[in-house]
Parts: C-alpha cells; structure tokens; sequence
C-alpha cells in the first residue's frame, strides 16, 4: 500500500459496485453514488473493457454482502440501535447514502486508505456526515481508534467488515470478533472463504488459482474458514445468533443460480 493511495482490493470492489449499477442496474444492491467517488472507469481498475463470468460472479456477491450488511443494519435500527462501524470501510458510500441522521457512522480504515477516500469525496462533491477513525494496526488496537473517534462500547452496534477476514491472520481475526462480542447487543456481518482443502479435488486446481493471483497482487488471502469451524470460534466467544449465507443462500436469493451444494464464498451475521 503506498501513503495516499487505496488497497487494490478496495479500488475493485468499489469498481465492482459501480459496475452493478451500470451492468445489473443495481438489481440487487441500489448504490447511485459508487461511481462517483470511485474517480474512474471500472474498466481503467480493471485493466480491460467487456464482462466474464467470473467477474459478474464476484460483482454480484460484492452486491449481496453490502445488501445483507445494510438490511441487517435496518433491522438493528428499528430496535433502537444507533452506531453503525464500518471496518476496512474502503470507498464504501453508505454515509453519503444514510437516511437516518440520529444514526452515527464510524469507518476505520488504514490511514492511507482513508486519506485517499477524503480526497475522493472531496473531488466528488460528496459531505457524508462520518466520523473518520483511521487506525494503523501495526501501532494501536481496534478498541484505542475507536475509542478516540468517540465510540460507546457500553451501547449496541452493528460492524460491517466486508472483504477483510481473508487478509488479516487468523489471531488478528479472532481478536476482533472478541471486541465485538464484549459489546452489549452488538452485531456483525462479514465474508470468508473457505480453505482450498474443502474444495472436491476437480475444483483444487481453481482455488489454487485465485490464491496465486492474490499473492501476486501483493495482497494475499492467508485465513480461511469452513462453516462448522467460524460456527464454532463464534459461538465460544459469546456470538448467540450465527446465520450463514452459503452457496446455498447465496446463490437463489441473490445471485440468479440454483443452491449449490459445497464449499464457497460465505456471508455471515452474527449477534451477542
């Protein structure tokens, strides 16, 4: 990552997001202000013009997740909930979309990452009513960026971490959802992958494949998860609601394809 400028797994997913709006006409995740912050082409970040079916494949469920962090969020709301903690929050847009303004966005990033998103937001006549809590993780915990952004740890809260888990180690990973389970009424919903190992031997081949396009990116998957194991890392730490949006969730509700059975991509909330 260089001082000003994004991870280029935020820059694509941002991509991703405005490409739904255009190519799928935000079919399953209305964002009418992705393109805007992201500053370019989705085809410049990608490097190329035209779809395939593996990035619509990713573009949908990069749309799923923030759909199913958002309803989640909607439905914390109406209970009384009123932070909202956006982690390894991207060029995510929900704070230029927020209807609700008794409700307190945070988004904790890396510095350099959230100081290329100011500048973006600036350039696109964007004022989202936020509060910034950049933290550098090398030198301070979740808890001290938080806490010095104005956080209540006493009061419930909903996290979105979308398109992190699969980066950080497995302890840096854990000790997050620790943090989050010692909030009272606290939810979150996150993403993982599952570890090549689950993958029947005819689909190893295609998994091995992603992982080395991702280490040559510089930005390598390292943790993964299978159902029963995050189930459980969960459930030991407090977590009473586990709800897993697998392959065979994903796909019918969101995706346009039939439940398939199997290893894949996941989406999980889960609440204290």
């Amino acid at each position: 990552m260089q001082p000003g400028q994004p991870s280029f797994t935020a820059l694509r997913a941002a991509a991703h997001r405005a490409q739904h709006q255009t190519l799928d006409g935000g079919s399953i995740f209305a964002d009418p202000v992705a393109g805007r912050i992201l500053g370019q082409t989705p085809e410049s970040v990608f490097g190329e013009a035209g779809d395939s079916p593996s990035r619509r494949g990713m573009r949908l469920l990069i749309a799923a997740r923030s759909r199913i962090a958002e309803d989640v969020l909607a439905a914390a709301y109406a209970r009384g909930v009123r932070q909202y903690v956006l982690l390894g929050a991207g060029l995510d847009t929900f704070a230029c979309r927020n209807p609700r303004p008794d409700l307190t966005v945070f988004e904790v990033d890396h510095p350099a990452t959230q100081a290329w998103k100011r500048e973006r937001l600036h350039a696109a006549g964007l004022a989202p009513k936020v509060t910034f809590a950049p933290t550098d993780f090398e030198r301070e915990t979740l808890a001290e960026g938080l806490a010095r952004a104005g956080f209540d740890a006493d009061a419930p809260a909903v996290f979105a971490w979308l398109g992190v888990v699969p980066y950080l180690t497995r302890d840096a990973v854990l000790a997050t959802f620790a943090f989050i389970a010692a909030i009272p009424g606290a939810e979150v919903v996150f993403d993982h992958g599952e570890p090549r190992s689950a993958y029947p031997p005819d689909q190893q081949v295609a998994a091995e494949a992603r992982l080395a396009a991702m280490r040559r990116l510089g930005e390598p998957w390292i943790t993964f998860f299978t159902p029963a194991e995050i189930a459980a890392e969960l459930t030991a730490l407090g977590f009473s609601e586990v709800e897993d949006f697998g392959p065979a969730v994903l796909g019918p509700r969101f995706l346009g394809t039939p439940p398939r059975e199997g290893p894949g991509p996941h989406v999980v909330r889960a609440k204290v």
